[in-house]
Formats: C-alpha cells, structure tokens, sequence
C-alpha cells in the first residue's frame, strides 16, 4: 500500500503520544460537526460546485518530503521539513477533516504545520485555510494582491466578489508575498512565482527535490484557466487582465521543471498517474511535456477568447 510504504520511507518520523492523539481525535470530532455546519458563507453554489471536490483519495508520497493530502480533485500538498511542515491549499471548509485524517494516516502530526499558504485565493482552494490556523497557529503567507482578497472572504474578488455563494471565512494575512520571494523553513525553499490572470495574485511554488540521488525541479503551478464570466480583454475591476495572462503564459512557457503538480488534480492528470496502492515512485509525475503542452493549450484558449471579445467591439 501506498501509505505503508511513505511510512517506510519517511526518515526521522515521530509517533503521537497517546496524549496527543486524544486530542487529534476531539480535533477530528471537531471539524466533523463543524462541517455538518458551516456556515453560510462558506456553502457554494450547484454552478460552482464538483462532486470530485468532496470526494476524499488516500494520501501518498509524491517525492522526497512532499506528500498529496488532497480530495479527489483539490489539490493540498504537505511538505515536511525537521522544523515544521508547510501545507499548500485547503480545498472547500468541509475538505479540512479529510486533509486533518489524511496528515495523521501519514504519520504526522496536523499541529506542526507551521505555513500555510495557496496558489489562489478562490474558494475551492483556500475556504478551510480559518480552520487550519485555528487549529495549527500557522503563519499565512499569500501574494500581496491576492491578500485583500483572502482578508475579506473573498469579497475583493475581481469576478465573483459579489457572489455570495463563493465566499469564505476571512484570514489575517502574516505575510504578503512577491514574485521571486522565497518561503524557507528546515532546510527547504521553495520560489514564488506571481502568475496572475486566473486571479491577481495567483502563484506557482518552484523548488528541487532531492531524492536517491537524483534531482527533481517541482512545479505546482497555477494554471492560466479562464472562468465563466471573465472577459480577459478586460475587466471593471481588473483592466489590465489581458497583460497578466500574457505574462504568466510567456513565463510559464520559459520555465524548466520535471515534476508537474497543479491546484486541481485534473490539471495534472493526477488519477492517470497513479491509483491507490500503487507503489511510491517520483518517476510517475515526471512531465515537463505535459506541463508545456497544458501551458500552449491554454494560451491558446486565451487567444481565441480575446480575439472574439475584441471583435465584438
């Protein structure tokens, strides 16, 4: 089994005193009645919602100490370090017991994710990000134009602050981040990149893995899709959103990587890749062709839409 053997692999791992693991499980108890009760707020829509999205997949080791703690489709990525873990992405507010139950399978502890942070402030990636602090104290580390966005609940969205249906429980941003700053922490830095468009601040994380001697440049990127209702030539909120695609599908296209993760598991292809109780093998996600390849498509679905937008004028 996949979870047996990240068990094996993970050096230096720590098993939970009895102690804590009481307290995992009134956590667990917890966000369990907490999600038969969320909030308003934090519902979503039939428009926007997926079945994919709430459907739990078995946690598994990617590579090295990065770790897929995700749903069927939203991504969440655990990245182990010997000074605290780093969690990328929430999924919805009812993904938080399922990313809780599968940090604890994997035989870590929940409590020692140190930063959390996402590669976009919509919903479906960053709606259990509140929980998660509470929980874990973590710092929150967002791009800077994307952190009014994750400070009003999702209010300050170009296109769906006003769809109440798309609204999250707000989180006090700890640090604002910039294009190529990077996040540090037990010996691992990863690079951010601002590739905007999806929304303003969307970033991919960029990093090298080192694993049985071989180096693996990883890549979760933010891909450059294009919501219902966005009008890329441009937006009230967002007039220059024509320029930010064409930067992101221009850097994108310059990057070099080996490992291609992304927000959605369907961006990546994630369930052709590997099945439950397939055995760990970095190899598997090793696809800088597909990465461009989804990169060339895209821009090219841009094009089109800003062709016919421009001509309807």
């Amino acid at each position: 089994m996949v979870l047996k053997a990240a068990a094996r692999v993970q050096r230096g791992r720590r098993q939970a005193p009895s102690g804590y693991k009481l307290i995992l499980t009134m956590m667990r108890r917890s966000l369990l009645l907490a999600a038969l009760a969320i909030p308003a707020l934090t519902q979503i829509s039939s428009a926007f919602d997926d079945p994919d999205w709430h459907k739990p997949f078995p946690p598994f080791r990617i590579v090295g100490n990065l770790y897929w703690v995700g749903t069927w489709d939203l991504s969440s990525y655990l990245i182990v370090t010997p000074k605290g873990n780093i969690l990328i992405n929430s999924g919805l507010a009812d993904s938080v017991p399922m990313i809780l139950a599968s940090v604890e399978k994997l035989g870590f502890k929940f409590s020692e994710i140190k930063l959390i942070t996402a590669t976009h402030t919509h919903f479906d990636h960053v709606a259990g990000l509140a929980e998660i602090k509470r929980l874990t104290g973590a710092k929150m580390l967002i791009e800077e134009d994307d952190a009014p966005v994750m400070e009003s609940g999702g209010k300050a969205d170009f296109r769906f602050g006003d769809d109440k249906s798309s609204r999250f429980e707000p989180v006090r941003v700890d640090q604002r981040l910039r294009d190529g700053d990077k996040i540090a922490l037990g010996g691992t830095e990863i690079t951010v990149h601002h590739h905007p468009g999806h929304t303003k601040g969307a970033v991919s994380f960029t990093w090298t893995v080192r694993e049985s001697g071989h180096d693996y440049r990883v890549i979760i990127a933010n891909m450059g899709s294009i919501n219902p209702g966005v009008n890329v030539s441009g937006m009230p909120k967002y007039p220059d959103i024509a320029q930010a695609y064409a930067r992101t599908f221009h850097d994108q296209k310059e990057m070099q990587i080996d490992i291609f993760l992304a927000s959605h598991a369907s961006q990546f292809h994630l369930h052709e890749k590997v099945k439950p109780g397939d055995p760990y093998d970095p190899q598997r996600f090793v696809d800088p062709q597909g990465f461009h390849a989804s990169v060339e498509r895209l821009e090219k679905v841009y094009l089109d839409q800003l062709e016919k937008e421009r001509q309807a004028r």
